[in-house]
């Protein structure tokens, strides 16, 4: 499983920016069967949760992103997105793609995301 993660950049404070994610070498079927997720990792801080999203598109936000980031997944592309508007400076750090079953996790590689004040 390859988890390609692509979109993120440097931006001023109360921009916006969008990430994509596709799972490539994942056939249809299986990737329903995963929960998809966007995690980051902050500078000197450890990885935490962000968002996820069910098969059914049930979504799941960190209260600290709630009301600006929106996570959304195409199962026939196999991709999940993750709008993020209203920028702050500490949502800066990697943001990682995450395809998690039920007794396997698949990471990708992380897109750096840069938000000046």
């Amino acid at each position: 499983v390859q988890l390609q993660a692509s979109g993120g950049g440097l931006v001023q404070a109360g921009g916006s920016l969008r990430l994509s994610c596709v799972a490539s070498r994942m056939i249809f079927s299986v990737f329903t069967t995963y929960e998809m997720g966007w995690y980051r990792q902050p500078p000197g801080k450890p990885r935490e949760l962000v968002a996820t999203i069910t098969s059914d598109r049930v979504a799941h936000y960190a209260d600290s992103v709630t009301g600006r980031f929106t996570i959304s997944r195409d199962n026939s592309r196999k991709t999940v997105k993750l709008q993020m508007n209203g920028l702050k400076p500490e949502d800066t750090g990697v943001y990682y793609c995450a395809a998690v079953g039920r007794s396997n996790t698949y990471w990708g590689q992380g897109t750096l995301v840069t938000v000046s004040s």
